[in-house]
């Protein structure tokens, strides 16, 4: 099955929709998820919607699209907007958001006792999967709040898109796992009691783990875990009520990914790990798609043409016009005039009036137009390989621009695109 014959994504109804509530815009890293989330923000906005668009980006390219200063952990308004809706727009501040939760579910003196943690420092702003864990958390909080009409998701840039589904399993694993409450069991026992149990019962682990993480360490874990005891089980429970969230109907996820090898197929892994897990698949977002104007040119014929102008086996260097020998080359007839369909009359041998210097230009144009061509063929080499793996997936295609996206109407003209669905 070919990119053709695959279903195309029509965009527009999915924004107006309003059973649509959260649009979760996902895929490799580099393909495109911000400025596709901005994009889909401004098109729902200017169509009467009231929409948040939450990045994790850390480049913060989607506050300068949007002529805002600098984003951050509360929601802000974007001007320019057309139309009846509102556009807002905030950045994931993992941080913020995990202390957050922490003044939300702790009482005022165990809140600050974690807060002051070093151990818990550490965690909330660099642990592996709190980025994506937090972007589900803020997520389960906005949409809590009722106030917006949709909600799109530009997830963390991870190498691989699967985290974002992994890491609240992964963390609330952790959180809850083995380790964490062989190390509160001391709290837990209390007293003294408790304090023998630690010098005797734990005596062999923490002195192997005092010197694997350093006494100070070890102690800062153990006074974590203590003050996050009554903590641990929502962690889970909020991470399991967000994976509701996700799979509920009006969830929408859009699978971004370049029209390459590796991109193409952490999104294949993607799509079937969404159907596994039951999640509503919108559709795939193919971005950066390239095309040329000159299709009928393959790139065997504009080598050939190329070579041929090289070896100046067109092009006649001496006096007097191209392939002309004798008295005529003097005559003063007047030159035809130059169509579009030059480069393919070189392709074909046609012989042209030129000069070295242009044979030397038009040969270079003919290589590089050889070489989109190969790349346009790889490309659709690529597309239709997924699409015969998932014939059900419904495709929008954006073709690459020549320069980046930087103010609200680039964002608009990518709407425009996302919506008209090149195939």
């Amino acid at each position: 099955m070919t990119l053709e014959e695959a279903p195309g994504l029509e965009v527009d109804p999915l924004l107006a929709d309003p059973a649509t509530r959260i649009i979760v815009c996902c895929g490799a890293g580099g393909v495109g998820k911000t400025t596709t989330a901005a994009a889909l923000g401004v098109r729902a906005a200017e169509r009467g919607r009231k929409v948040v668009v939450l990045t994790i980006d850390p480049a913060r390219r989607l506050a300068q699209s949007m002529g805002i200063d600098q984003l951050d952990n509360v929601p802000r308004r974007v001007d320019g907007i057309k139309g009846g809706g509102e556009l807002h727009a905030m950045m994931l501040d993992m941080k913020r958001t995990f202390d957050e939760i922490v003044e939300g579910h702790a009482e005022p003196a165990r809140a600050a006792a974690i807060l002051g943690n070093p151990f818990y420092q550490s965690l909330s702003a660099g642990f592996a999967g709190t980025q994506e864990y937090m972007a589900m958390e803020k997520l389960g909080q906005l949409r809590a709040r009722e106030e917006w009409d949709l909600i799109v998701v530009d997830t963390p840039p991870s190498r691989s898109a699967l985290d974002f589904l992994d890491a609240p399993k992964r963390l609330g694993s952790f959180l809850d796992g083995k380790f964490i409450r062989m190390l509160m069991a001391p709290a837990k026992v209390g007293g003294r009691a408790g304090m023998k149990f630690l010098n005797v019962g734990m005596s062999m682990m923490t002195g192997t783990l005092g010197k694997l993480l350093g006494g100070q360490l070890l102690r800062d874990v153990q006074t974590f875990v203590a003050a996050m005891d009554t903590m641990f089980g929502g962690f889970r429970t909020r991470a399991d009520a967000t994976y509701r969230l996700l799979q509920a109907p009006g969830t929408a996820f859009l699978v971004v990914a370049a029209p390459e090898r590796d991109a193409l197929r952490e999104a294949a892994y993607f799509v079937e790990r969404l159907a596994a897990e039951r999640m509503p698949l919108a559709g795939l977002v193919l971005n950066r798609v390239h095309s040329s104007g000159a299709v009928r040119l393959s790139a065997e014929r504009a080598l050939a043409a190329a070579e041929n102008l090289e070896e100046g086996r067109i092009v006649d260097q001496g006096a007097g016009k191209t392939g002309v020998r004798g008295p005529e080359a003097t005559s003063p007839e007047p030159e035809a005039p130059e169509t579009p369909a030059a480069s393919t009359d070189i392709a074909a041998g046609v012989t042209t009036a030129t000069s070295p210097a242009v044979a030397e230009l038009t040969a270079g144009l003919l290589r590089l137009h050889a070489e989109r061509m190969q790349v346009l063929a790889r490309e659709q080499r690529t597309r239709d390989r997924f699409t015969a793996l998932h014939p059900e997936v419904a495709v929008t295609e954006v073709p690459a621009l020549p320069g980046d996206v930087h103010d609200l109407a680039g964002l608009r003209a990518i709407g425009d695109l996302l919506a008209e669905g090149h195939r």
